[in-house]
């Protein structure tokens, strides 16, 4: 009997009030492992309740408490790992090891942000003019959300709630109704850490709950991830009402293949970056830019036997390397791109669409895709596929390789392969993307950094985590002071100059 995922809202699971559910999926085996009730309106306004009853007390705890909470948080997590991966392998199919991977990336940014005393240190200037001191401070927002996708259940919560709270912020998490668990499990162990309740709260849902978070005159910020389209919406609707807003959208992520390139590291970073994950990663590559046709036949030849090679299961088996896509819709959704890109005049290097995995007939499982002949004007080129589909488009020079991608859509990761320095330093300076590899295939910034992509991968001013995280979640406040002397001047009437 599948379970039932309910809200976690004040620090209790509550049951979602509109009646309406979804089932959730084992994507391996594509039976119904739980129940989701779907929250209303006024769930998530309980939810955002809890959340601004929260704030002050949790606003005005020392930054030095709010940061023992997390380490606790961290350590927690440090402990059971692999318990959270397993729910992520359950929900959304990749295999385990990449499970466990995100939620490390994730702790890189709760380890961050619990150095929060630090980073809430402001600016101090004595005698700005005679006898005056101005100082400056950052000072959290109020109740702010966080609206998450399928592909990292867990990692993307964690761009967003740990610098939020560290800053003094409560929160409300609205993730993806196809993996919700992991947010309930983390919501709970924040619990355990000591985190006061109200302060995180995690309401599960469709375009419902998150109009209802749009709407909410209390929330005051909204940090997104997730496609182009829904970005889009999110942004114009968040700062239409006055909220400030951070959304990441799509990405269709190039790596130029230079000819001096080692082609053997070349190859090994395009297999991970294409396939891992079944390509379901807002930084995979899918689409390799090999400069001239000898280039592009040495990596071909190299490719495709590993491409037919990897090895497909579901996400327990410890020899996986890709396990089955998020959903049936989702697979059906890729089979179509495979469909159009051979329809346009791809050429079909490796086929995926007819894999099928021995006792997982009816997992969401697709081979390996490689298309050759790729051209920009064909919809595999143009649309973020996101599934295991690489496609090989022919450059004749680096200038024609470096245009195809700044005039792409998309600006979110790239990467080049060379020895060649001085291709290197020039692309990474002169190309218009947001996060760059060189000799790096998936150049996500580490936490201290911080992540986000240009044009539409993202809307806002504001990229997530790190110092730029710190930023978003804070408002600067600068104080001017002065104090009586006893010497008496006479009012001024001009503008105050400190000289």
């Amino acid at each position: 009997m599948p379970v039932t995922i309910s809200n976690f809202i004040n620090g209790e699971l509550m049951a979602s009030k509109s009646g309406r559910t979804s089932p959730v999926f084992n994507p391996a085996t594509g039976e119904q492992s739980a129940t989701l009730g779907l929250a209303s309106a006024t769930d998530v306004k309980a939810a955002i309740e809890a959340a601004r009853r929260a704030f002050p007390a949790w606003a005005a705890s020392p930054s030095l408490r709010r940061a023992r909470i997390l380490n606790r948080f961290l350590r927690i997590l440090e402990d059971r790992i692999d318990e959270l991966a397993q729910v992520i392998t359950s929900e959304h199919g990749k295999v385990l090891s990449d499970a466990r991977g995100e939620i490390q990336r994730g702790m890189e940014v709760v380890e961050f942000a619990t150095g929060a005393p630090q980073l809430l240190k402001g600016e101090i200037t004595e005698n700005v003019g005679t006898r005056v001191d101005s100082h400056s401070l950052r000072q959290p927002l109020g109740v702010v959300a966080g609206i998450t996708p399928f592909n990292f259940p867990a990692m993307v919560p964690m761009w967003m709630f740990p610098v939020a709270l560290a800053c003094g912020n409560t929160f409300v998490l609205k993730p993806s109704e196809r993996d919700p668990s992991a947010a309930n499990i983390m919501a709970q162990w924040l619990k355990e850490a000591g985190l006061p309740d109200g302060v995180f709260n995690v309401v599960h849902g469709d375009k419902e709950a998150v109009d209802a978070i749009l709407m909410d005159p209390d929330v005051v910020a909204v940090s997104f991830v997730g496609s182009t389209p829904i970005a889009r919406y999110i942004y114009e609707t968040s700062t239409r009402r006055g909220k400030r807003c951070q959304a990441l959208g799509g990405a269709k992520n190039h790596m130029i293949v230079m000819p001096d390139a080692d082609l053997d590291q070349a190859v090994d970073a395009l297999m991970g970056a294409a396939y891992g994950s079944a390509g379901e990663r807002c930084m995979a590559i899918s689409v390799a830019v090999p400069i001239g046709d000898t280039t592009a036949q040495r990596l071909i030849d190299k490719l495709a036997p590993k491409v037919r090679a990897l090895k497909i299961g579901p996400g327990t088996d410890s020899e996986a390397e890709m396990g089955p896509l998020v959903t049936k819709q989702h697979l059906d959704k890729v089979r179509g791109y495979i469909d159009a890109g051979a329809a346009e005049g791809a050429k079909l290097v490796v086929d995926g669409r007819e894999f099928r995995r021995q006792g997982y007939e009816n997992g969401y499982f697709i081979g390996g895709t490689l298309f050759d002949n790729v051209t920009t004007d064909m919809k595999i080129y143009r649309e973020e596929i996101f599934g295991p589909v690489l496609a090989i488009s022919r450059a004749k020079s680096y200038d024609h390789a470096a245009d195809m991608i700044n005039n792409h859509e998309f600006g979110n990761g790239t990467a080049i392969f060379t020895r060649d320095g001085d291709a290197a330093r020039e692309f990474a300076h002169q190309i218009q993307v947001g996060m760059v590899g060189i000799n790096v295939p998936i150049p996500v910034p580490m936490a201290f950094h911080s992540f986000g992509g240009w044009k539409a991968s993202l809307f806002g001013d504001h990229h997530m985590h790190g110092p730029e995280g710190v930023r978003f979640y804070t408002k600067l406040k600068t104080i001017t002071t002065r104090w009586p002397t006893g010497i008496r001047t006479g009012a001024e009437f001009v503008m105050p100059t400190m000289g």
